[in-house]
């Protein structure tokens, strides 16, 4: 079994991004492992985040600008060879 079930991967496009911010907003409040935050100066900014609760990290995304190329897998069906 895994510790944290759903990969959860999207961009976010908005005003002033900061990875680090945004990084650090993920290891403070957010439970999971496997971060990825890239991108900013302009650019979107990618998130790849394993946790149990992906509607959270949603949340919290879309209150930062707006949210795309919205992934969420259940990482647990794949592994049994289900579609995830």
């Amino acid at each position: 079994m895994l510790e944290f079930r759903y990969d959860t991967q999207l961009l976010i496009d908005g005003d002033d991004l900061d990875e680090d911010v945004i990084g650090d907003y993920f290891t403070e409040n957010f439970k999971g492992d496997c971060l990825l935050c890239v991108g900013g100066d302009g650019d979107p900014i990618k998130i790849h985040f394993h946790t149990n609760e992906p509607w959270r990290v949603l949340e919290y995304c879309r209150s930062l600008g707006e949210i795309y190329d919205i992934v969420v897998e259940d990482m647990e069906r794949q592994s049994k060879g289900l579609q995830g």
